[in-house]
């Protein structure tokens, strides 16, 4: 349904892409009620679609808790009002200039002491700390994708973070079936800074001829044992939010590793994004 009124106790989500979309289905299967915003209706049909969807696959897989009702999901193409938000997590872009100009905006609707929570693969959040009125009350999350299946969640404080606001995530995020680690700033944290640069050079190992897409991943699976691979990994990730990602990464460190690599940027160039697009380093089923 879409709903300007206020929203209920519960999380308002911005952002109905992939990781918003899973938020919301990891909040409402814990019954925990989300007002999901976006400014284009469309995506927010897809989102209400997909949430149906990995709601229905999270029960079948057994990762939903037994006995809880389905928290209430409203739409909106606006901000609503603000005020009874428990959290607002932010799960736009990974760019750094439109992450900043929405928190500023929510920084200045929400009641102090509500953690304003920043989901980002490699922004740092002391980065976004400058643009928000009250810096403490702002902490970094990296759910992993899709959230409602994976439940180890990166946490990331950010200098000026607060102990408040970090006690208050985590409470949340243990109501809703999930193990915090907490890790300090930096561009990409951890998991980023780790596995990015990784499927950067997998990608170049493509790109050289030396082995085919499914070459690499049988040999990162069978011999070192990650569970997908990276080329698939990449495609989970979306390939356009994994070059966004490094470009980051390549900015604020300088490593050359984190350069998106020419394969990866053709890839995106054609639109081939992985699984939500339907192709990527190999050819799925259109989620949408």
């Amino acid at each position: 349904m879409n709903d300007t009124a206020p929203p209920p106790a519960g999380l308002v989500i911005l952002g109905a892409g992939v990781m918003g979309t899973g938020i919301s289905t990891l909040a409402l299967g814990h019954g925990v009620p989300v007002t999901l915003v976006d400014t284009d209706p469309r995506q927010l049909v897809r989102a209400e679609e997909g949430i149906a969807r990995g709601l229905r696959l999270a029960e079948l897989m057994g990762r939903l808790p037994s006995g809880v009702e389905a928290g209430e999901l409203r739409t909106t193409d606006s901000l609503p009002a603000l005020a009874g938000a428990r959290a607002v997590i932010e799960a736009v872009t990974e760019n750094a200039g439109l992450k900043a100009v929405l928190l500023k905006e929510v920084s200045a609707a929400v009641l102090p002491g509500t953690p304003l929570i920043s989901n980002t693969s490699s922004i740092p959040i002391d980065e976004l700390a400058d643009a928000v009125a009250r810096p403490a009350e702002l902490l970094g999350t990296h759910f992993m994708n899709p959230p409602s299946l994976i439940r180890t969640v990166e946490v990331v404080r950010g200098p000026r973070t607060g102990e408040a606001v970090m006690a208050a995530v985590r409470e949340l995020l243990g109501a809703l079936g999930r193990q915090s680690v907490v890790v300090n700033d930096s561009p990409g944290f951890v998991t980023s800074r780790v596995l990015h640069p990784m499927i950067n050079t997998a990608a170049r190992v493509v790109q050289a001829g030396t082995a085919s897409v499914e070459a690499v991943d049988e040999l990162m699976q069978g011999c070192l044992g990650h569970p997908t691979g990276p080329m698939r990994t990449a495609d989970l990730i979306g390939i356009d939010n994994l070059v966004d990602s490094l470009q980051v990464l390549w900015e604020r460190t300088g490593d050359d590793s984190c350069r998106p690599c020419d394969l990866l940027l053709e890839k995106v160039r054609e639109g081939k994004l992985g699984r939500k697009s339907g192709s990527g380093f190999y050819t799925y089923e259109k989620e949408n």
